[in-house]
Parts: C-alpha cells; structure tokens; sequence
C-alpha cells in the first residue's frame, strides 16, 4: 500500500498503537498493522498485559513472537510491551490514535465501550475491520488449535 500521501511536507506525523495481548500474533492482527501502517506514519504493536487473561507467555516473549513474524522492510511499525493502560502509553510516547481490529459485532459492541473510555481521556480509536477470509480466525481459536494432536484438525 502507498503511504506517499501520508508524508506530506509540512503535514503533521501521526503515530497510532495498536493494542492487544497478541497471544498468539496472527495472519489477522498482520493485516490489520499492513493496513495500519498504510494510513499512519508510525505504527506501533503494543503487547499488552491482560490481567483478565491467561497468556501463554510473558509480555516480552510475545513481542519478541510479533517482532520475528514483522516483515523487514516494515520500517514504520515497532514493538513494544506495556502493563499499563493504552491511552497512558499514547499520552508518554505522543501517540495520537489507537487502531483496533474488529472480527464481527461482538468484537465492535466490545471495542466502542473501550474507544468511549479511551476518547473520554484524548485518544480517539480507529477501527479496521477484518478481512472476511481473517474474520474467524482468533488467537483463543489459533492457541485451541495449537494443542490438538495434528489428526484432529481441520
């Protein structure tokens, strides 16, 4: 995707973050920082820390997971693990939007009371929908999946 438009002279840079436990990093959570870094000058993937989650592994084992899965010519996307909440990471590193990917309407329901919270204190949220051939595809399914012995795939 060309981003020569986003690098106007004179235009305002724009970083945005995208959050979440990444665990495990898909080919859904890819598409959705291709895109990312496509409308935003820097993206960054914030591993974050989910208290309500059980996560395979710790924060930085997971960016180190989504940093070797990142193509290397996506100069404009960075990791980075954070414990805290979303928009003090944006307020500290001079982030002006989070991205959010949205599976279907569960997913959207759940984000915009997150995007409410996280623009009632001066982040606003952008939400990319998934790709329908990414749509069904969740980390919890990936992580279910993974423990199957390989004849009870699909």
């Amino acid at each position: 995707m060309s981003t020569s438009t986003a690098r106007t002279p004179g235009r305002v840079r724009v970083r945005a973050v995208y959050p979440g436990s990444f665990d495990p990093f898909t080919p859904g959570h890819l598409d959705v920082v291709d895109r990312a870094r496509g409308l935003f000058d820097e993206v960054v993937v914030l591993v974050a820390v989910n208290s309500i989650k059980q996560p395979s592994a710790d924060e930085e084992e997971r960016a180190a997971a989504v940093r070797a899965v990142l193509p290397v010519g996506w100069t404009s996307v960075t990791v980075a693990a954070w414990s805290g909440l979303t928009s003090a990471y944006c307020r500290r590193h001079d982030v002006g939007v989070i991205v959010r990917g949205v599976r279907n309407t569960s997913d959207l329901q759940t984000e915009y009371r997150l995007a409410a919270m996280n623009q009632s204190l001066g982040v606003p949220t952008v939400f990319l929908p998934a790709q329908p051939e990414l749509a069904a595809v969740s980390s919890t399914a990936v992580r279910t999946l993974g423990k199957l012995p390989s004849s009870a795939r699909p």
